[in-house]
C-alpha cells in the first residue's frame, strides 16, 4: 500500500423470484443487443497530454510501465467529458530545482490548439530525506494565465503498475477539480456480479475496468451489490437454500454478517443517504413490499403495504424521498413516495415497462430500465417531477441495471450483446458509451462506488 501518496509539490459492484418475474432486471432475460449513444454538446476544454519523461536516465521502470502515465491519463481525461485530449505529438516540459517551470518558446506553436498542457516526469527515486521510491511529478500550464498552473508530486515506497495507474487517477482528478470545483470519478470503485465456475460472486474494479478482485468466493448466488455511504462495505442479496438473505460485508477485513434473515424473497437493498438504514424489497408469501431497517436497532419498518409487486427502492439523497418499481397500475412503472412511505405518486407513464430506478447524486434526475417498442429495454432518465424525460441509449440492445457515478454525470450499466452481458457506463446525456469490462462472463448489477472519504 502507498503510505502517501498526495504531497504539494509547489504549492499548489441467476435470480428467479417466482410471482415478480415482469420486474426483474431486463439482463435476465436473453437476447441480443447493440449500443448507440448521441454526443453531448458540451464545450470540452483541449488539453495537450505532452509526455512523461523519466525522473533519471535509469528510470527504474520498463518503457511500458513508463508509457502507462500519459494513456491512463488521455483515457481518464477523455472520459471525463470535461477535456477533450488533443492529437498533438509528445513532448517534453520541463523543471528547475524539481519545480514545474513554464514551457519553453520553441512550443508555442501548439498554444492555438489547446487550453492546457500537462507534462511530468515518472521513475524510482528519491525524495529529499533520502528516501527511495515511485514518483510522480505532474505539472499543468495554462497559457491564458501565463504561468504554471498547478504541479503535484506523488510518490509511493512500492512500484507496480497499479501505482502507476492511480497516481495517473489522481492527476486526472486534479485537473477535473481545477476546472470544474468538483471531485473527478478516475479514483471511484465499481462493484458487479460476475459468473465463477457455477457460481455468481461479487467483484470490485477500478472505474475504467482494471484491477478487478473477487471479493466473495463460497460458489453460491450473491447478487445486487450496493454501496455504503463510506464505501467500506457492501451489502448484497445471498441466495442460500431456495431462500434470500441480506448480507453486509467489510471490505478490508472480509468480514460478514446477516442483516435480513432469509425469506422467499429479500432483494434490491439499498442504503439511506446517511448510511444509518437499509431499504429493500421482501416478501413473505405473495406479493413483495418496500421496508427498511435501522442497521443499530434493527428495527424494522414497513413503507409499502399493496396487492402488487413493489420493490428496487432508489433514495433522493437529500433522504426525503424514494423512487421504486410497482405493478399497482397493471405493469411496471416507476413511483416516488415520502420518506415514511405516504404520498405515493406514479411518475412515469410512457411505455408498459419502466422498472429499476436510481435517483443520481445531485438529486435532478432518475435513471431507470424502460421498453422502448422496436428496440427493446433500454436506459431512459426523467426529472423528480416528470417533466423531462430523454432515452439515454439505443439500438437492439438489452440494457439493465443502471447505477449513478458518484459525480452524476456518468452511469454504469449492463448490456447483452451477442448473448453476453458485460458492462458500459455512458453519460446521462447519452455521451461518451464505453464497455470498460475488460474479462469475464455474464457481468451484471453494477454499482458505483461513492467519492473516497
Amino acid at each position: 500500500m502507498m503510505k502517501k501518496v498526495l504531497q504539494p509539490l509547489y504549492g499548489i459492484l441467476i435470480l428467479v423470484v417466482l410471482g415478480v418475474a415482469s420486474l426483474l432486471p431486463a439482463s435476465l432475460r436473453g437476447e441480443e443487443a447493440d449500443l448507440k449513444a448521441t454526443r453531448s454538446e458540451f464545450q470540452k476544454i483541449p488539453i495537450w497530454v505532452m509526455g512523461f519523461s523519466p525522473v533519471q536516465r535509469d528510470a527504474g521502470l520498463s518503457e511500458h510501465m513508463q508509457s502507462q502515465v500519459a494513456s491512463v491519463l488521455k483515457a481518464d481525461l477523455t472520459r471525463s467529458q470535461i477535456f477533450s485530449v488533443a492529437e498533438l505529438p509528445p513532448a517534453k516540459g520541463e523543471f528547475s530545482e524539481n519545480k514545474c517551470m513554464s514551457l519553453s518558446s520553441t512550443l508555442a506553436q501548439n498554444y492555438q490548439k489547446v487550453t492546457v498542457s500537462t507534462w511530468g516526469r515518472i521513475g524510482v527515486g528519491g525524495t529529499s530525506t533520502g528516501v527511495q521510491g515511485l514518483i510522480l511529478d505532474a505539472c499543468a500550464f495554462d497559457p491564458g494565465q501565463q504561468d504554471v498552473l498547478t504541479g503535484k508530486r506523488y510518490f509511493s515506497l512500492k512500484t507496480t503498475e497499479t501505482l502507476i495507474r492511480l497516481m495517473a487517477h489522481r492527476w486526472a482528478d486534479e485537473l477535473v477539480y481545477r476546472y470544474t470545483g468538483e471531485q473527478g470519478i478516475a479514483r471511484t470503485k465499481i462493484a458487479f456480479v460476475g459468473q465463477k465456475d457455477n457460481g455468481r460472486e461479487l467483484f470490485v474494479m477500478d472505474y475504467d475496468g482494471y484491477d478487478p478482485q473477487q471479493v466473495t468466493a463460497d460458489g453460491y448466488l450473491n447478487l445486487m451489490p450496493t454501496w455504503a455511504p463510506d464505501r467500506k462495505t457492501l451489502i448484497y442479496t445471498a441466495y442460500r437454500d431456495r431462500k434470500q438473505q441480506i448480507m453486509r460485508r467489510e471490505l478490508a477485513t472480509g468480514r460478514e454478517e446477516v442483516l435480513v434473515p432469509p425469506t422467499s424473497l429479500n432483494i434490491t437493498a439499498s442504503f439511506t443517504p446517511d448510511g444509518k438504514s437499509i431499504t429493500y424489497a421482501a416478501a413473505q408469501d405473495g406479493n413483495s413490499d418496500i421496508y427498511q431497517i435501522e442497521l443499530d436497532s434493527r428495527s424494522v419498518k414497513q413503507l409499502t403495504s399493496h396487492n402488487s409487486a413493489d420493490l428496487s427502492p432508489s433514495w433522493s439523497p437529500d433522504g426525503r424521498h424514494l423512487a421504486f418499481t410497482s405493478d399497482r397500475g397493471g405493469r411496471p412503472q416507476i413511483y416516488i413516495m415520502d420518506a415514511d412511505g405516504s404520498n405515493v405518486r406514479r411518475l412515469t407513464y410512457d411505455g408498459d415497462y419502466n422498472a429499476a430506478p436510481a435517483w443520481s447524486p445531485k438529486g435532478d434526475l432518475i435513471v431507470y430500465v424502460c421498453r422502448i417498442p422496436n428496440e427493446g429495454f433500454k436506459l431512459c432518465r426523467i426529472s423528480p417531477n416528470g417533466e423531462q424525460r430523454k432515452q439515454i441509449t439505443n439500438g437492439q440492445s438489452i440494457d439493465d441495471s443502471p447505477s449513478w457515478a458518484p459525480n452524476g454525470r456518468h452511469i454504469v450499466f449492463s448490456s447483452i450483446r451477442k448473448g453476453q452481458s458485460q458492462l458500459y457506463i455512458i453519460t446521462s446525456e447519452g455521451a461518451g458509451l464505453e464497455k470498460i469490462s475488460l474479462a469475464g462472463e455474464h457481468l451484471s448489477s453494477p454499482s458505483w462506488s461513492p467519492f473516497q472519504p
